[in-house]
């Protein structure tokens, strides 16, 4: 048995002695008012004092009710019960718009030094979304993801926050994409890392934000040595980090606006560190296409592995075709392949035949905050759509990596190039450099969808 039914058993309070007591209470009351009315009902003002008594309880009793509101320490009433809620301090609720921020600086690591910064974002009406804590040697850099009223300006928070204590404060822009918490996007990156090798600078980037990312190999395309190297455990110098690269190089991150952080720093390499025990991988998925003559090809990821094929490839073009994609002397053209199948730098796609022979490159190489394009097609298998297949792949590729353009460098008499730029329905910009044409693509202006490429599939048909 509970306690519960315990009680609910227990002695039953006589309800009737209640009752008996206050009929009582009532009887004396009528008596004792019976005996004052007619002890003061005899006299000559006996009527008027019996008013005035009447008069006095009425206020008396009315004076008790409103100091008892007043004073009172019941909880208030509900909301949902009669009457009307009360008000918050700043008004009804108004549907405004808003936007998203990102907002980090570096509070001292007191007690209630981050109360202060959250005070000055609710007096305007700002959601706090996420919250992460970067701890330093002295001090601690409070990283915030906003939802910020539109008709706020930044600089005026900006301004608040430096009177509340934060130093080294920097806000921007955020979008949805930023409304992931921190380990689920850190365990996404590490996930495309894993997969594919060419990912770990894009992974470097989303992960830390603007910055610009180079990777330095220990061996220039002559063969002589950089000289870049770094410490297995990296270097953090500020606004600069260092991390080994896998292949014995250098991959540098350069973020001048905002130093980082030690926890950043933590991140980064433990990605290196994952893709150097991983080692050189791509994925292996590939397309089957048909030319309009009937013959199939395969498009597919290159790496190390094609080295050898890409250099019979090499052979069988001719000076002119080289030329035009390497810009320099036609003999050093094989030693560029070590560097453009190496995944560090950036995606290759190859095309190959059906009986296996390596036919056209096309490149997608990392160069700091920009991005190139290359393509180069075997003499023989020009002029058959395989080249704007090959770039339209790659731009898809960029724009996936979330790149806001491309450019490719060429010569202003390759039509080939030329038109297959302007088959992309993208905003071109041209720009002649010595005899050198460049073209950018503007990817932020209409995104390429990307081209499907399932493991195999059916043949389909390049026009």
């Amino acid at each position: 048995m509970t306690d519960v039914t315990s009680a609910k058993n227990a002695r039953r309070p006589h309800h009737w002695r209640r009752d008996v007591i206050e009929l009582a209470a009532l009887f004396t009351a009528v008596a004792v008012a019976d005996a004052i009315a007619n002890l003061i009902g005899h006299q000559p003002d006996g009527p008027y004092l019996l008013i005035a008594a009447a008069v006095a309880l009425v206020a008396t009793a009315a004076f008790h009710t409103w100091w008892a509101r007043r004073h009172s320490h019941a909880p208030p009433p509900d909301a949902d019960g009669p009457g009307e809620a009360a008000e918050p301090a700043g008004g009804p609720e108004e549907a405004v718009e808003t936007v998203l921020w990102r907002m980090r600086t570096t509070v001292r690591d007191t007690p209630g030094a981050l109360a202060a910064l959250c005070t000055v974002l609710a007096g305007h009406r700002i959601d706090i979304l996420t919250l992460q804590t970067h701890p330093l040697a002295q001090g601690t850099v409070d990283e915030f993801l906003l939802r910020v009223p539109e008709s706020l300006p930044a600089q005026h928070l900006g301004r608040e926050i430096s009177a509340a204590g934060g130093t080294s404060t920097w806000i921007e822009r955020a979008d949805a994409h930023d409304l992931v918490d921190t380990p689920t996007r850190v365990l996404g990156l590490a996930t495309r890392t894993a997969l594919d090798a060419a990912e770990l600078p894009l992974a470097l980037r989303q992960l830390l934000g603007r910055c610009t990312i180079h990777s330095l190999p220990a061996l220039t395309v002559s063969g002589r040595p950089t000289g870049a190297s770094a410490p297995v455990e990296g270097v953090l110098e500020d606004t600069v980090m260092k991390l080994r690269d896998p292949s014995g190089g250098v991959i540098t991150v350069e973020r001048p606006y905002l130093p980082f952080t030690p926890t950043e720093f933590a991140r980064a390499r433990a990605l290196v560190e994952l893709d150097a025990r991983l080692g050189p991988r791509v994925p292996r998925s590939e397309d089957v296409l048909t030319l309009p003559e009937g013959n199939e090809i395969t498009v597919r990821r290159a790496d190390g592995e094609d080295l050898a094929a890409a250099r019979a490839m090499h052979d069988r073009c001719s000076e002119r075709t080289l030329g035009l994609r390497y810009h320099g002397p036609v003999r050093d053209a094989d030693r560029y392949l070590d560097h453009l199948l190496n995944p560090r730098f950036g995606r290759t796609l190859t095309v190959q035949t059906a009986s296996g022979r390596l036919v056209a490159l096309g490149h997608l190489l990392w160069d700091g905050d920009e991005t190139e394009v290359a393509l180069l097609v075997e003499d023989d298998w020009q002029r058959r759509g395989i080249g704007s297949e090959l770039l339209g792949r790659l731009v898809a590729m960029a724009a996936e990596a979330g790149c806001e353009s491309v450019y490719a460098v060429t010569q202003a008499h390759n039509t080939g190039m030329v038109a297959a730029m302007r088959a992309l329905s993208l905003p071109l910009d041209y720009q002649i450099e010595e005899g050198t044409l460049v073209i950018t693509a503007r990817l932020t202006a209409s995104p390429v969808q990307p081209h499907a490429a399932p493991e195999r599939e059916q043949p389909r048909l390049l026009g």
